[in-house]
Protein backbone atom coordinates (compact mmCIF):
# COMPACT_ATOMS: atom_id res chain seq x y z
CA UNK A 1 0.00 0.00 0.00
CA UNK A 2 1.16 3.79 -0.63
CA UNK A 3 0.88 6.61 0.85
CA UNK A 4 -2.09 7.74 -1.57
CA UNK A 5 -3.79 4.33 -0.92
CA UNK A 6 -3.63 4.68 2.71
CA UNK A 7 -4.79 8.59 2.66
CA UNK A 8 -7.86 7.22 0.49
CA UNK A 9 -8.72 4.53 3.09
CA UNK A 10 -8.34 7.03 6.07
CA UNK A 11 -10.40 9.69 4.15
CA UNK A 12 -13.55 6.63 3.92
CA UNK A 13 -13.03 5.66 7.75
CA UNK A 14 -13.28 9.42 8.84
CA UNK A 15 -16.23 9.69 6.16
CA UNK A 16 -18.10 6.91 8.32
CA UNK A 17 -17.51 7.82 11.17
CA UNK A 18 -18.51 11.61 11.27
CA UNK A 19 -21.67 9.86 9.22
CA UNK A 20 -22.62 8.22 12.56
CA UNK A 21 -21.67 11.34 14.84
CA UNK A 22 -24.21 13.09 12.70
CA UNK A 23 -26.67 10.37 13.53
CA UNK A 24 -26.11 10.29 17.72
CA UNK A 25 -23.11 8.57 18.00
CA UNK A 26 -21.08 10.08 20.60
CA UNK A 27 -17.26 9.40 19.72
CA UNK A 28 -14.28 9.90 22.42
CA UNK A 29 -11.40 9.79 20.04
CA UNK A 30 -13.46 9.88 16.50
CA UNK A 31 -10.16 9.30 15.00
CA UNK A 32 -8.99 5.78 16.73
CA UNK A 33 -12.24 4.11 15.69
CA UNK A 34 -12.31 1.35 13.13
CA UNK A 35 -15.78 1.02 11.36
CA UNK A 36 -17.03 -1.18 8.73
CA UNK A 37 -19.49 0.94 6.39
CA UNK A 38 -22.04 -1.95 6.81
CA UNK A 39 -21.83 -1.52 10.19
CA UNK A 40 -25.56 -0.14 12.17
CA UNK A 41 -25.06 2.22 15.59
CA UNK A 42 -27.79 3.47 17.30
CA UNK A 43 -28.27 6.76 18.98
CA UNK A 44 -26.89 7.60 22.09
CA UNK A 45 -24.03 5.03 21.85
CA UNK A 46 -20.70 5.90 22.75
CA UNK A 47 -17.43 4.26 21.31
CA UNK A 48 -14.33 4.52 23.24
CA UNK A 49 -10.72 4.64 21.52
CA UNK A 50 -9.54 1.63 19.37
CA UNK A 51 -12.55 -0.07 19.03
CA UNK A 52 -12.86 -2.20 15.74
CA UNK A 53 -16.62 -2.98 14.12
CA UNK A 54 -16.48 -5.24 11.38
CA UNK A 55 -18.43 -6.82 8.70
CA UNK A 56 -22.59 -7.24 9.28
CA UNK A 57 -22.11 -5.10 12.96
CA UNK A 58 -25.99 -3.78 14.51
CA UNK A 59 -25.29 -1.94 17.99
CA UNK A 60 -28.51 -0.67 19.72
CA UNK A 61 -29.38 2.17 21.60
CA UNK A 62 -27.73 4.07 24.39
CA UNK A 63 -24.78 1.27 24.55
CA UNK A 64 -20.57 1.96 25.45
CA UNK A 65 -18.61 0.02 23.69
CA UNK A 66 -15.21 0.78 25.65
CA UNK A 67 -11.67 0.60 24.46
CA UNK A 68 -10.12 -2.35 22.80
CA UNK A 69 -13.26 -4.36 21.95
CA UNK A 70 -13.47 -5.62 18.82
CA UNK A 71 -16.89 -7.02 17.00
CA UNK A 72 -17.21 -8.79 14.19
CA UNK A 73 -20.87 -10.30 12.64
CA UNK A 74 -22.61 -9.47 15.65
CA UNK A 75 -25.72 -8.15 17.29
CA UNK A 76 -25.63 -5.60 20.38
CA UNK A 77 -29.20 -5.11 21.86
CA UNK A 78 -29.84 -1.49 23.33
CA UNK A 79 -27.98 -0.19 27.07
CA UNK A 80 -25.28 -2.58 26.70
CA UNK A 81 -21.76 -2.14 27.73
CA UNK A 82 -19.22 -4.15 26.20
CA UNK A 83 -15.95 -3.54 27.91
CA UNK A 84 -12.35 -4.54 26.35
CA UNK A 85 -13.73 -7.96 24.97
CA UNK A 86 -13.59 -9.85 21.44
CA UNK A 87 -17.54 -10.75 19.89
CA UNK A 88 -17.13 -12.88 16.80
CA UNK A 89 -20.44 -13.57 15.18
CA UNK A 90 -23.29 -13.96 17.90
CA UNK A 91 -25.83 -11.90 19.57
CA UNK A 92 -25.95 -9.96 23.10
CA UNK A 93 -29.20 -8.63 24.54
CA UNK A 94 -30.29 -5.29 26.43
CA UNK A 95 -28.96 -4.13 29.53
CA UNK A 96 -26.47 -6.96 29.65
CA UNK A 97 -22.64 -6.05 30.59
CA UNK A 98 -19.73 -7.85 28.76
CA UNK A 99 -16.40 -7.91 30.22
CA UNK A 100 -13.29 -6.29 30.69
CA UNK A 101 -11.82 -9.57 28.62
CA UNK A 102 -14.66 -11.88 27.70
CA UNK A 103 -14.75 -13.86 24.63
CA UNK A 104 -17.88 -14.39 22.99
CA UNK A 105 -16.91 -17.07 19.94
CA UNK A 106 -19.21 -17.93 17.29
CA UNK A 107 -22.82 -19.23 17.70
CA UNK A 108 -23.04 -17.44 21.16
CA UNK A 109 -26.08 -16.40 22.25
CA UNK A 110 -26.89 -14.07 25.78
CA UNK A 111 -30.13 -12.63 26.58
CA UNK A 112 -31.20 -9.54 28.43
CA UNK A 113 -29.69 -8.10 31.46
CA UNK A 114 -26.73 -10.80 31.76
CA UNK A 115 -23.38 -10.84 33.46
CA UNK A 116 -20.82 -11.97 31.24
CA UNK A 117 -17.27 -10.82 33.06
CA UNK A 118 -13.69 -11.10 32.77
CA UNK A 119 -12.14 -13.59 31.69
CA UNK A 120 -15.24 -15.49 30.62
CA UNK A 121 -15.16 -17.65 27.61
CA UNK A 122 -18.78 -18.78 25.34
CA UNK A 123 -18.81 -21.04 22.24
CA UNK A 124 -21.90 -22.09 20.51
CA UNK A 125 -24.00 -21.78 23.58
CA UNK A 126 -26.77 -19.35 24.73
CA UNK A 127 -27.67 -17.60 28.13
CA UNK A 128 -30.78 -16.53 29.05
CA UNK A 129 -32.06 -13.78 30.68
CA UNK A 130 -30.98 -12.77 33.92
CA UNK A 131 -28.17 -15.45 33.55
CA UNK A 132 -24.64 -14.81 35.47
CA UNK A 133 -21.15 -15.62 34.79
CA UNK A 134 -18.77 -13.10 36.71
CA UNK A 135 -15.30 -14.25 35.99
CA UNK A 136 -13.37 -17.07 35.03
CA UNK A 137 -15.59 -19.49 33.28
CA UNK A 138 -16.04 -22.14 29.77
CA UNK A 139 -19.13 -22.11 28.46
CA UNK A 140 -19.19 -24.78 25.28
CA UNK A 141 -21.53 -26.45 23.37
CA UNK A 142 -24.25 -25.58 26.70
CA UNK A 143 -27.39 -24.14 27.29
CA UNK A 144 -27.85 -22.23 30.53
CA UNK A 145 -31.51 -20.84 31.38
CA UNK A 146 -32.71 -17.76 33.01
CA UNK A 147 -31.28 -16.55 36.23
CA UNK A 148 -28.76 -19.15 36.35
CA UNK A 149 -25.82 -18.07 38.16
CA UNK A 150 -22.25 -19.77 37.24
CA UNK A 151 -19.54 -19.36 39.88
CA UNK A 152 -15.98 -18.33 39.50
CA UNK A 153 -13.82 -21.14 37.70
CA UNK A 154 -16.88 -23.46 36.10
CA UNK A 155 -15.97 -25.24 32.87
CA UNK A 156 -18.07 -27.08 30.80
CA UNK A 157 -16.25 -29.98 29.83
CA UNK A 158 -17.88 -30.47 26.32
CA UNK A 159 -15.09 -32.38 24.53
CA UNK A 160 -13.53 -36.26 25.03
CA UNK A 161 -10.97 -35.87 22.62
CA UNK A 162 -13.09 -37.10 19.56
CA UNK A 163 -16.92 -35.82 19.91
CA UNK A 164 -18.10 -32.78 21.53
CA UNK A 165 -21.27 -32.63 23.95
CA UNK A 166 -23.73 -30.37 24.54
CA UNK A 167 -25.20 -29.69 28.58
CA UNK A 168 -28.05 -28.15 29.83
CA UNK A 169 -28.44 -25.75 32.36
CA UNK A 170 -32.64 -24.72 33.53
CA UNK A 171 -34.10 -21.73 35.21
CA UNK A 172 -32.68 -20.76 38.04
CA UNK A 173 -29.96 -23.12 38.90
CA UNK A 174 -26.97 -22.53 40.39
CA UNK A 175 -23.42 -23.91 39.64
CA UNK A 176 -20.84 -23.30 42.57
CA UNK A 177 -17.35 -22.28 41.64
CA UNK A 178 -14.63 -24.79 40.44
CA UNK A 179 -17.16 -26.86 39.37
CA UNK A 180 -16.71 -29.01 35.74
CA UNK A 181 -19.69 -30.00 34.20
CA UNK A 182 -18.74 -33.16 31.93
CA UNK A 183 -21.12 -32.90 29.47
CA UNK A 184 -23.70 -34.89 28.25
CA UNK A 185 -25.96 -33.71 31.26
CA UNK A 186 -28.32 -31.39 32.29
CA UNK A 187 -29.24 -29.59 35.42
CA UNK A 188 -32.98 -29.19 36.50
CA UNK A 189 -34.45 -26.10 37.25
CA UNK A 190 -32.88 -24.91 40.89
CA UNK A 191 -30.83 -27.30 41.80
CA UNK A 192 -27.67 -26.67 43.25
CA UNK A 193 -24.18 -27.63 42.13
CA UNK A 194 -21.90 -27.38 45.52
CA UNK A 195 -18.60 -25.52 44.77
CA UNK A 196 -15.41 -27.79 43.80
CA UNK A 197 -17.97 -30.30 42.33
CA UNK A 198 -17.70 -32.64 39.01
CA UNK A 199 -21.06 -33.15 37.57
CA UNK A 200 -21.34 -36.75 35.73
CA UNK A 201 -24.78 -37.14 35.68
CA UNK A 202 -28.03 -35.65 35.86
CA UNK A 203 -29.07 -33.22 38.60
CA UNK A 204 -33.17 -33.42 39.30
CA UNK A 205 -35.08 -30.15 40.19
CA UNK A 206 -34.05 -28.83 43.44
CA UNK A 207 -31.64 -30.43 44.48
CA UNK A 208 -27.70 -30.66 46.22
CA UNK A 209 -25.23 -32.66 44.26
CA UNK A 210 -21.78 -32.44 45.77
CA UNK A 211 -18.80 -34.39 44.25
CA UNK A 212 -15.89 -33.95 46.42
CA UNK A 213 -14.17 -35.71 48.88
CA UNK A 214 -14.51 -35.23 53.13
CA UNK A 215 -11.95 -33.19 54.40
CA UNK A 216 -10.13 -34.12 57.34
CA UNK A 217 -7.41 -31.91 59.90
CA UNK A 218 -4.60 -33.48 60.86
CA UNK A 219 -3.27 -31.53 64.05
CA UNK A 220 -0.08 -30.44 64.44
CA UNK A 221 1.25 -31.66 61.16
CA UNK A 222 3.41 -28.69 60.56
CA UNK A 223 5.26 -28.97 63.32
CA UNK A 224 5.55 -32.54 63.08
CA UNK A 225 7.31 -32.10 59.74
CA UNK A 226 9.45 -28.74 60.82
CA UNK A 227 8.25 -27.47 57.43
CA UNK A 228 8.52 -24.01 58.95
CA UNK A 229 12.02 -24.56 60.70
CA UNK A 230 15.07 -23.20 58.64
CA UNK A 231 17.58 -25.27 57.87
CA UNK A 232 20.89 -24.64 59.35
CA UNK A 233 23.83 -23.99 57.02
Amino acid sequence: MNLKEYEQIEQKRMEINLRHMENGVRFIDLRAAYIDETVEIGPGTTIYPCVVLEGSVKIGEDCVIGQNSRIVDSEIGDRTTIQSSVILESRVGSETKVGPFAYLRPGSNVGNQCKVGDFVEIKNSSMGDGAKASHLTYIGDSDVGKNVNLGCGVVFVNYDGSKKYRSTVKDGAFIGCNSNLVSPVVVEEGAYVAAGSTVTHDVPAGALYVARSKGRTLDGWVEKRGILKKEKK
